[in-house]
């Protein structure tokens, strides 16, 4: 599916990517209208148009972004987030997969949407830095990836050549975004949350497992032992 011999960097998505949507999915639809209902003392029914609030800033930089919330909310979603931060984990086989990224050729840079709050909490939790060239926030550009200007901003902090690029991410319209600028190499996630159905992307192709990708008949990873490397 993919000649690694025509990619110089891999441009990689966080939450729904490596890592598996359902901690942010249940904190903001379920968790956080919860807690802000009972921190606040409100009706129960003011979940539902929290819900409602939270979803109607989608694909902008205040749905990403932790600072945002709290201030409207007057709540710390930062410990919030902490209350269930036993369900951040690695999607699949995302570790397996990182591993190789290092010990082949590619730059590998987390390009995402998480601002510094959110990745201050969730890179100590899952490693993730240890594999990563550079990390890049849309907070720090300005700008969201579901946005051209996005793409402008990475490639004058992080530069790379889009015919030699591979990006994933599970999101749509950041991927839509990305073929717009002319990054070459695209792939989706079929299923960003372990708990819910899988997705259908009519436009891209999208992985089940980061395995389905790798060069056939790989030898193991050095130092690996043969266990079945499953990671929550």
């Amino acid at each position: 599916m993919i000649d690694w011999h025509a990619i110089d960097t891999v441009l990689l998505d966080m939450d729904g990517t490596l890592l598996d949507l359902h901690f942010d999915s249940h904190f903001w639809l379920e968790h956080l209208p919860r807690r802000y209902v009972e921190l606040h003392r409100l009706d129960e029914e003011t979940q539902a148009q929290l819900r409602s609030r939270i979803i109607h800033e989608k694909g902008t930089l205040n749905w990403y972004s932790l600072a945002y919330w709290s201030r409207e909310l007057d709540v710390d979603i930062v410990a919030l987030k902490r209350e269930i931060q036993h369900l951040i984990g690695l999607r699949g086989d995302a570790l397996d997969f990182l591993k190789w990224l290092q010990q082949a050729h590619p730059r590998v840079v987390l390009a995402t949407n998480a601002d510094r709050a959110s990745l201050e909490l969730k890179l100590p939790l899952t490693g993730l830095e240890t594999y990563l060239d550079a990390i890049v926030s849309s907070a720090d550009l300005g700008v969201p990836k579901e946005e051209q200007a996005f793409w402008f901003a990475l490639q004058e902090v992080e530069p790379f050549d889009p015919q030699r690029t591979l990006f994933i991410d599970d999101n749509p319209s950041v991927l839509e975004s990305a073929r717009e600028f002319g990054i070459r190499h695209l792939l989706g996630i079929k299923q960003p949350d372990s708990t819910r159905p899988e997705k259908e992307l009519e436009e891209f192709i999208v992985l089940d497992r980061f395995a389905s990708i790798l060069p056939q008949n790989l030898p193991p990873l050095q130092g690996e032992d043969t266990g079945d490397g499953t990671h929550g």
